[in-house]
């Protein structure tokens, strides 16, 4: 397959360019310098807070683009590109729907920081992972001042089965995505992975047919469609699998990876 046509490399990150010890390779990084000497950018793209994705790839990030909170926050370098907020009418009317789910841990995400009421310590270790700034507050609705991009919920066995079926009903006003396992992530209408990559597409000139796109659930179904060489990763959910042209190895297996060698040699006999 002739890659050497790819202008524009966007991953997300759980469950795809990090393995499932929440690490990036170091042969990540090698391959990040070779897209670099030929011209192709880079996007992170995920439902992590923007701190979170900078973290994990602090080395890079002024090279790059992040797109953090599912396409509420978009970043290039130390430019802020494009931020979609959520309503406080919208916040007002989840947080009591929310409260009312057995097992659900609430996190309103905010520019500052997220926010939390509970003060689970199992949920706190866990909430680490994704959101490097959070703050453990007594009430959501009257004691935080920020800007806020959604409200994520997590539940310890399945957020498809028990946090999903309490909000599908609010579908038609409200972004809401199945983004792992354990999450459900809620947001304004406008904000999703595929209209940020849409705006760094007409930003940075590259069509549909020069962007190559790595996803694994849900709420990268709309950055597949945005891209001709989209790939699913071998531990995707199905929707994904089905929605994307191409496919290639597990997130533990370096999936992204392998592909990215193919970018780099088709790159290199066109050169």
């Amino acid at each position: 397959m002739d890659l050497s046509q790819v202008k524009m490399v966007v991953t997300d990150m759980d469950g795809t360019l990090l393995n499932s010890k929440s690490e990036v390779s170091h042969h990540f990084f090698t391959l990040f310098n070779n897209l670099k000497a030929h011209q192709v950018h880079f996007v992170a793209a995920s439902g992590r807070q923007y701190s979170s994705i900078q973290d994990k790839l602090m080395s890079i990030y002024t090279d790059i683009t992040i797109i953090a909170e599912n396409g509420g926050y978009i970043k290039q370098g130390e430019k802020e590109l494009g931020a979609i907020h959520l309503s406080s009418e919208h916040i007002k009317l989840l947080i009591p729907v929310l409260r009312k789910v057995e097992g659900v841990h609430i996190v309103l995400c905010g520019k500052k920081s997220a926010y939390i009421e509970d003060d689970n310590e199992e949920f706190k270790s866990i909430l680490k992972e994704y959101y490097t700034k959070f703050d453990v507050v007594s009430d959501l609705l009257n004691e935080v001042d920020d800007h806020f991009f959604k409200v994520a919920v997590y539940h310890f066995e399945s957020s498809e089965a028990y946090i999903y079926p309490h909000v599908k009903h609010l579908e038609k006003e409200l972004q809401i995505k199945v983004s792992g396992t354990n999450w459900v992530d809620i947001a304004d209408y406008r904000a999703n992975k595929g209209e940020a990559v849409k705006l760094l597409q007409n930003q940075l000139g590259v069509d549909i047919k020069e962007t190559m796109v790595f996803g694994d659930f849900n709420n990268d179904l709309e950055m597949i469609d945005r891209a001709y060489f989209s790939y699913a990763m071998e531990n995707a959910h199905q929707n994904v699998k089905m929605a994307a042209r191409f496919h290639t190895k597990s997130n533990n297996e370096g999936g992204v990876e392998l592909i990215l060698e193919e970018l780099i040699r088709s790159k290199k006999a066109n050169f």
